[in-house]
């Protein structure tokens, strides 16, 4: 719904078919901007407050900006409020959380003719009749609230609609995929931070934690949830993917699986090659910063913009986790999570978000509907939005 997507759009001057000569591309250009389309997870204020980006000029580095969300028909983007595992040792991860809020604030702030904060469905849906981008937040790693209920609603108070229960770190309360276990899933705090989440209206988000955290977060939640940001397992082995087994689950309980399009989470051969890599630069960057684990923070974070030296899979293996989920649950519980400027390596052909239009292209190339389309681009996350608003109202007895 975004007007100022134009032809050719989305793919840059030098990649975009010619639209007089592939009347698939003007097909795939229509319907994108027709539809509302929507991200779950982009982590550019962590680049607007670290990096001092001026996220409302087009940028030579990273995924994103208001010029190329523009470009891309992107309508809303879930603003991630990244809070690294670090933080849950170096203390301040609350404060970090609100130095990430105020930056994606401060963004609406200096921009509103392009951009508007927006927390519920209803407001995405109005804020793109208006031709604006919708700019929401969710937190990425459950230790931003410190192991507070109270801080966790003043979060939502601030605008947060979703948080990740972890990081790449077991907190105190939820295991993490990427840590060892210590709850065997949730223990007693983290199905009340789950519960309190559904009475707020903050989605639930499954991405990061470990399966029987996932088990515990289905058993537990009475509203859908959601991975904000993972693939396959199937198609490639990375435990921050869902098995079919767990996104058939999803579905089951009305959620969405926002597939990841990080080259380490689509292509396994990639995988096998750049994950030794990135784990003996991790282990070194530890090791040099052993005693300053503000410096770690920020020896990861560049770490994590520095792409390994191998070579990136095609848009295809992108569209091939979009078409094996769908196949699996089926095309109303599949979205879009980008994890734009949170990953180092990115599909040739998806190298930044102006280049979106080409997931719908592909698409209508592989015979979807342009029904299921509309539904993957942002419908299915909107309708997750509303159910999710709907179980908090009747929670709180249809009032606050």
């Amino acid at each position: 719904m975004n007007p100022t997507l134009a032809l050719p759009g989305g793919l840059g001057s030098t990649a975009a078919p010619d639209p007089a000569r592939d009347p698939l591309w003007t097909r795939a250009l229509e319907l994108h901007r027709r539809a509302l389309v929507v991200d779950t997870h982009s982590d550019t204020p962590s680049r607007i407050l670290d990096d001092h980006i001026d996220a409302g000029a087009r940028n030579d580095t990273g995924h994103m900006d208001l010029v190329r969300m523009a470009e891309g028909g992107l309508d809303a983007e879930f603003f991630s409020i990244y809070v690294a595992a670090q933080y849950a040792k170096l203390g301040g991860a609350a404060r970090r959380a609100l130095e990430l809020i105020d930056a994606v604030r401060a963004l609406a702030a200096a921009h509103p003719e392009r951009v508007e904060l927006a927390t519920t469905a209803a407001e995405v849906r109005a804020v793109a009749a208006r031709g604006r981008i919708a700019a929401l937040m969710g937190i990425e790693g459950g230790h931003a609230i410190e192991d507070s209920l109270g801080a966790l609603r003043s979060f939502h108070a601030l605008g947060v609609r979703y948080m990740t229960l972890t990081h790449t770190n077991t907190n105190n309360w939820c295991d993490s995929s990427g840590d060892k276990p210590r709850w065997r899933g949730l223990n007693d705090l983290g199905r009340q931070v789950v519960r309190e989440m559904n009475r707020i209206g903050m989605i639930v988000d499954v991405s990061h934690i470990s399966d029987e955290a996932f088990d515990d977060v289905l058993e537990t939640s009475t509203a859908p949830v959601f991975a904000s940001h993972s693939s396959c397992r199937a198609l490639c082995n990375h435990p921050r993917n869902l098995t079919d087994d767990m996104i058939r689950a999803l579905a089951a309980k009305g959620g969405v699986i926002q597939i990841n399009f990080a080259a380490g989470f689509l292509d396994e051969d990639f995988r096998k090659q750049a994950q030794p890599y990135s784990a003996r630069a991790r282990a070194e960057a530890r090791e040099k910063h052993k005693d300053d684990l503000e410096a770690l923070r920020k020896a990861m974070w560049e770490l994590l913009k520095t792409p390994p030296p191998f070579p990136r899979p095609p848009l295809s293996r992108l569209i091939d986790h979009i078409d094996h989920a769908v196949k699996v649950a089926g095309a109303d519980h599949v979205g879009l999570g980008s994890d734009f400027d949170g990953v180092s390596a990115l599909p040739v052909g998806m190298e930044e978000c102006s280049k979106l239009p080409a997931i719908t292209c592909e698409l209508l190339k592989r015979g979807y509907a342009e029904e299921d389309v509309l539904k993957i681009l942002g419908g299915n996350t909107l309708r997750l939005m509303e159910r999710v608003e709907a179980e908090s109202s009747r929670l709180r007895g249809g009032g606050e």
